[in-house]
Order: structure tokens, then C-alpha cells, then sequence
């Protein structure tokens, strides 16, 4: 009976939740059990027929998943449960050599590693289809013109696509961490009880570089019994760190489409989706507060993933329990937000006009700085231009007075600046920096990664 939304398909797409799966880990486990049998074929440990027995056999059409969950209700033994169940089907010559040398240890951190290598391709692949969304807004958007906002108040002047070419280069930051990630975190380990290979005799170095050679896979950089943690908190940190930063972009959809801002509304089916229950009228940002809800979740993860770090010894179980969680969590939770960003970017609405009345509703104040700039360029020390623009400021926001009058009416400015020259500096389209030349930059850099991209894949 399905307890968690995850179980109910809600979130993460089917291809995601297939690979944490029981069925998916248990053919994992059965992988590396496989691999560790060739292995030992390969050195001439065990007989190579038992060893290709043991390779047909190792999949989920002869090792059931409701027997190993019967046999661990009676052991209490989930991964021995596994390799009784495995035996069962196997015949007693190829049986023997199951698990062969092996703790459980090496099977479940090495299955684990499997499961990420397919789960961080889901996650890259999504992060570029969300750039190359990014990418598209960025360049349709450069010449958008809207309110730059610090503080939540109106600081200059910038462009929309500005904005996203910022998220896009954001993203191949993500990228680049993720394919660094992979050479510590897609490692095995097939070293034993307690990392020493002694179970496995004295060829456990080549045993362990056949099969994870064979798992496509490397070999953890010095193990005990486990694959040490810091390993699974940097990638659980780095799934989410890429979670904060789509939680950012959708804060900032959620904020720009404030009913008295409403400079981009998220994507909503007008001919059938229900915004409220109550008010009709409703139009909610719900899938980018569902980005922010899921963000909020994923931070939590956290925690647990940094207290494994720190296991007795060799190695204990304070982390087996909570690592059943919060690996599958964090790839699902992730993915199911890379689909809801993609989902919200694809289907934006962008309103320039409100942009426009935004602009003006200051009546020039955001290009305050424009003006400090003249006085100074004309002669005035940089601080005296600053408290003479930041009186005149004041004045126009006390006393509810356009700006470019308080500045006519100032004989200070006037001594420098004429009438033209002051509507000129207001003109905010005149006061966008090298802010076009900054996207052209990015959008260059970002194709440049993509068309890498295709060509490391292909």
C-alpha cells in the first residue's frame, strides 16, 4: 500500500523512481554479485561454468523479490536474504561460490553506486534541458527592459534576459560539480570485512578491479568496511545545492508575479485548472511554490547524510536505516523539480508593458545613480554628488515630487547639468551598462558547453 507521495507517483518522473525501485535494487545487488563471481572466474578462484551460472541466474526473473523479503522476515538479514534466495536457485556447485569472500557491505555501497550512475544521468540530462530553456528566454528576452530590485526596492535598471542568462550560467555551474562528483561518488568497493581484502585472498586487488571494471565502475579511493561517507554527503549536498538554486528561480517567479508586480505569470490552464477553492478568480503559482515546498524537504536531507560520516570504527549501522531514505529522496525530490522548473520556463508569460508601468512608478529615482555619475564626470566630488542626489531624493519621496523636478529646481545640479542632459540621464533605456554584450558572452559560453555536450554523448 503505497504511505508516501513518492510511492503514489506524484513526484519524480517514472524513469527516476524505476531506478530506487525494489525491483531495480534488488537486480543492482544481483549485479554485483555477478561481477564478483566472474572476478573470481577470471583468477581461477571458482570454475568458469559455475561462474556463468551464476551470471545467468543473477537476475529478478529467478530471484524473486517476494522470496528474499520472506526469507529476511525470518533472518532479519536483508542482503543475506538476497544470497539465500540466490542459492536457492542456483545448483549446489555454483551455489558454494555466492557471495564468495564477499560482507555485505561491499554488494549493498557498490549497488548503491549503479543506482547513482543511472540517476545522475537522469538529473544531467534534465539540468541541460532546462538551459537550453534558459538559453531560448535569455536571447528572446535581451532587450526586455525591467526594474532591478535589491532589498526588495528598485535599484537601476537591468533586462529580463539578463536575469536568465544569470540562471543559465548558473546551471552550467551544477553541470560542471556533477561531472566532477562522478569520479568520487561511482566508485565500488569489494575489499571485504573490514577493507582488507583478506576474505578474498591474495589476488583481492585484481578480483576487485575485474568486477567493478565489468560494473563500470572504479574502486573507492581506500575503504573500510564501507565506502566512506563523505562521499554520500557531497553528492546528497550537491543534489541539493542544485534544488536551492531552482528554488531561487522559482522565488523569483513567485515574487514577480505578485499581483501589483505582474511582470511574469507561471504557466496555469485557464480553460480548467482551479487556482482556489474559495476565490474562482485565483491564479496561484503553485508548481513554482511546489519547487520551494520540495526545496525545504530536500535541505532536511541534509542533516542525516553528515551525521554518516561519522560511523564507528570499521563501520555500523547508524546509517543503513536512514540512507534507504534519503538517497532515493533526494534524486526523486530533485528530478520532480528540474521537471516542474522546465515545466514553468517553457510556459512563461511575460508582461513587458508591466514592466514599463513598474519602471515609471518611481519616476526616475532607480537611475539616481546615473545622475551621482554626471555631477561627478562634470567636476563635483564623488561624495558631495552623492548626499546632494540623496537630498533631492528624499525631497522627491517625502514631498510626492517628480524627481527631474526636484533636480531642476536644485541650483547645485543645475550649475552643472542643463534640462536636456537631466532627461537624458533618466531615459533608462540609455542606462544598461554592457548589459547586452554580458548575455551575448553567456549565451555564447553555454552553447559552446552544449555543443560539447552532444558531441561527448555521441
Amino acid at each position: 500500500m503505497p504511505i508516501l507521495p513518492i510511492d503514489t507517483g506524484r513526484y519524480g518522473s517514472d524513469e527516476i523512481r524505476k531506478v530506487f525501485d525494489e525491483e531495480s535494487r534488488l537486480q543492482k545487488i544481483l549485479d554485483v554479485e555477478a561481477a564478483v563471481a566472474y572476478a573470481h572466474s577470471k583468477i581461477g578462484n571458482i570454475p568458469i561454468r559455475d561462474a556463468e551460472e551464476i551470471m545467468a541466474k543473477a537476475t529478478t526473473r529467478y530471484v524473486k523479490l517476494e522470496r528474499c523479503k520472506e526469507i529476511d522476515r525470518l533472518i532479519g538479514h536483508d542482503l543475506m536474504a538476497v544470497v539465500k534466495a540466490f542459492t536457492e536457485v542456483c545448483s549446489p556447485s555454483a551455489s558454494r561460490w555466492i557471495h564468495f569472500g564477499l560482507t555485505s557491505a561491499d554488494v549493498e555501497d557498490t549497488a548503491y553506486a549503479l543506482q547513482f550512475k543511472e540517476a545522475l544521468q537522469i538529473i544531467e540530462d534534465g539540468l541541460i534541458s532546462l538551459q537550453r530553456v534558459m538559453l531560448s528566454l535569455a536571447e528572446r528576452y535581451k532587450g526586455t527592459i525591467m526594474v532591478g530590485r535589491t532589498h526588495g526596492q528598485h535599484m537601476g535598471v537591468i533586462t529580463l534576459g539578463l536575469k536568465f542568462a544569470v540562471w543559465m550560467r548558473e546551471i552550467s555551474r551544477h553541470l560542471e560539480r556533477l561531472r566532477q562528483l562522478k569520479s568520487r561518488v561511482l566508485v565500488g568497493k569489494i575489499m571485504g570485512a573490514v577493507g582488507t581484502g583478506a576474505g578474498l585472498g591474495e589476488h583481492a586487488l585484481k578480483i576487485q578491479e575485474i568486477a567493478l571494471e565489468k560494473l563500470g565502475l572504479k574502486p573507492a579511493d581506500m575503504v573500510t568496511q564501507i565506502i566512506q561517507r563523505d562521499v554520500h554527503a557531497e553528492l546528497v549536498s550537491t543534489l541539493t545545492l542544485i534544488g536551492a538554486s531552482l528554488e531561487k528561480f522559482a522565488v523569483e517567479v513567485r515574487n514577480l508575479q505578485r499581483t501589483e508586480i505582474m511582470e511574469v505569470i507561471e504557466p496555469f490552464k485557464v480553460e480548467c485548472q482551479v487556482g482556489s477553492s474559495a476565490m474562482p478568480a485565483k491564479r496561484n503559482p503553485v508548481k513554482s511554490e511546489r519547487i520551494c515546498s520540495l526545496a525545504k524537504l530536500m535541505r532536511g536531507l541534509l542533516i542525516p547524510a553528515f551525521e554518516n560520516v561519522a560511523l564507528w570504527h570499521e563501520r555500523d549501522l547508524t546509517n543503513s536505516a536512514n540512507e534507504r531514505f534519503i538517497f532515493a529522496m533526494s534524486f526523486i525530490l530533485l528530478d520532480e523539480m528540474i521537471r516542474s522548473s522546465k515545466a514553468v520556463f517553457e510556459g512563461l508569460t511575460v508582461k513587458p508593458e508591466n514592466m514599463r508601468r513598474n519602471i515609471e512608478l518611481t519616476g526616475g529615482l532607480l537611475l539616481s545613480e546615473n545622475i551621482v555619475r554626471k555631477l561627478v564626470e562634470k567636476g563635483m566630488g564623488r561624495q558631495d554628488a552623492h548626499e546632494l542626489v540623496r537630498v533631492c531624493s528624499m525631497k522627491s519621496l517625502c514631498e510626492d515630487k517628480p524627481f527631474i523636478e526636484v533636480l531642476k529646481s536644485d541650483p547645485k545640479v543645475m550649475g552643472l547639468l542643463s534640462t536636456e542632459e537631466l532627461v537624458k540621464l533618466l531615459d533608462y533605456s540609455s542606462y544598461l551598462g554592457v548589459t547586452e554584450k554580458l548575455i551575448e558572452k553567456a549565451l555564447a559560453t553555454t552553447r559552446d558547453e552544449l555543443s560539447s555536450n552532444i558531441n561527448i554523448k555521441s
